[in-house]
């Protein structure tokens, strides 16, 4: 390029190499119904059993407070506290907790504090009782994450005789599927991006996610 050099932009434009899809010895090879596949990790949740727990809070109803807590929530009786957890055990974690007043003087009790983290290994939870003794029940799912792998595929989009593809950055196990002459094979990249009908190069974006591009070697064509 001759041009002088000032503030603006330069754009070469450049002309392509000519392709050859013949050889002497036998017609182009056609790659077709091309797929590119990879695995990634995902989190998958599986429901184990469930948990369950009474308890029960002692009290006797109508014995004026006088100022003693634990009270009434309008302060004017006696009343008692209860507790109780649940441990879903190593590797589990809690869904759906809940907890009921089943028998007893019910309309004369509170539940004071649940402790139901989302995800979480234990739950815990209080009650109040201002009449006579109360039973309790807490209840939750247990379920069990599990890590597995998934594969994806994806369609390249074909610009003359290279085709180009983006994965996320976490997929592993990349690989090619083609139709090579109407026979269906997979190709594993490998660390070193290697097909034996076509020559690839990958790069990376910002956010990590990696774009590659094939470019048919001579003898092969798309359709």
């Amino acid at each position: 390029m001759r041009d002088f050099v000032g503030d603006k932009l330069y754009l070469a434009h450049m002309i392509p190499v000519p392709h050859d899809t013949t050889t002497a010895n036998h017609p182009p090879i056609v790659v077709s119904n091309v797929l590119a596949r990879y695995s990634i990790k995902t989190t998958n949740t599986a429901n184990v059993g469930s948990a369950v727990q009474t308890f029960k809070v002692v009290n006797t109803g109508n014995v004026p407070c006088r100022k003693q807590p634990p009270c009434s929530p309008d302060g004017k009786w006696k009343a008692a506290m209860g507790s109780a957890s649940l441990d879903a055990g190593e590797g589990n974690e809690f869904r759906n907790a809940r907890t009921s007043c089943i028998a007893g003087p019910c309309p004369f009790t509170k539940i004071e504090a649940e402790d139901f983290l989302q995800g979480g290994r234990e739950v815990k939870v209080s009650a109040r009782n201002w009449s006579d003794t109360a039973t309790f029940l807490l209840e939750a799912e247990v379920f069990r994450p599990m890590v597995a792998d998934m594969v994806r595929t994806s369609h390249p989009v074909i610009f003359g005789q290279a085709l180009n593809f983006t994965v996320p950055g976490s997929a592993e196990g990349i690989s090619i599927q083609a139709e090579i002459n109407g026979d269906t094979i997979t190709f594993p990249f490998g660390p070193n991006l290697y097909l034996s009908w076509a020559d690839c190069n990958a790069r990376v974006n910002r956010d990590q996610t990696k774009v590659y591009r094939c470019e048919l070697k001579p003898g092969y064509k798309f359709p």
